[in-house]
């Protein structure tokens, strides 16, 4: 059910599956949402476990979660993404900004039967 509302939200915010870093998204969020200790150390703990997941390299997680996070921004549901982080968001975020955004909504909405 997790993975499920994990994918659900990242697509209504108009990442699609097309993109490599999609499932380096989702999976990056499943293991926030597990231990939080990931969202303080994005680059040393975070990103190592996605590239081994999906046997490629450090720079290549970082580089295709970075592009969809930019194409939320460019062309997908700023309206959501502005809903979902609490606060003005004034310029695109980063990826540890969103990974936060991300987790802290599904954290918050789990179970309570909300639409997302």
């Amino acid at each position: 059910m997790e993975n499920r509302t994990i994918e659900r939200l990242i697509r209504r915010l108009g990442i699609g599956a097309t993109y490599r870093g999609y499932r380096y998204l989702c999976y990056g969020v499943s293991l926030c949402l597990t231990d939080e200790e990931y969202l303080l150390s994005i680059s040393k703990l975070l990103y190592p476990m996605i590239a081994k997941e999906f046997n490629t390299t450090l720079s290549s997680v970082e580089r295709d979660i970075r592009t969809v996070i930019q194409v939320c921004w460019e062309k997908g549901d700023k309206t959501l993404l502005q809903d979902i982080s609490l606060r003005p968001l004034c310029s695109r975020p980063t990826a540890s900004e969103f990974l936060d955004i991300v987790v802290d909504y599904i954290q918050h909405n789990s179970g309570t039967g909300s639409a997302i």
